[in-house]
């Protein structure tokens, strides 16, 4: 299989195997006006299979987010066809909208339209708390 290489843009790498249609939900890839490629099962040396999700054009992407859905992912920034950042993003301190606080007594359970936000008490262990009730919130799926 041949894909070809981006001039601009990101390479989302080493995500788990399976996964990379939910990253493409969690950051809205659908709305951007760009070209999205998605590679599920990749081979990969360090963990057999892999997703990469490579995307033309630098764009304004929140890709703070990548922290919390999946440690092992490495971000390629990509200008004039060549890797100028590598990184693994951080922990966000603050998840807008992305877990959903279960307390049923939680203001989130009444008020629909508030945002749930979950910020980060506990970095070593990866535990967010609701900004509204304090309940431990803590990630599904991933």
């Amino acid at each position: 299989m041949n894909i070809d290489s981006i001039e601009n843009g990101y390479v989302i790498d080493h995500i788990k195997a399976g996964k990379s249609f939910e990253i493409y939900n969690y950051l809205n890839l659908d709305k951007l006006d760009t070209s999205v490629a998605i590679i599920k099962n990749a081979r990969s040396n360090k963990a057999n299979k892999k997703d990469i999700i490579k995307i033309s054009d630098n764009m304004n992407i929140n890709l703070e987010i990548l922290g919390y859905l999946d440690k092992n992912i490495t971000i390629n920034k990509i200008e004039n066809g060549k890797i100028i950042e590598k990184y693994h993003p951080d922990l966000p301190e603050k998840l807008v909208n992305i877990i959903k606080c279960k307390n049923p007594r939680c203001i989130t359970s009444i008020e629909q339209e508030l945002p749930h936000i979950c910020e980060l008490t506990d970095k070593e262990n990866a535990v967010y708390r609701c900004k509204y009730c304090e309940e431990k919130v803590q990630r599904e799926g991933f």
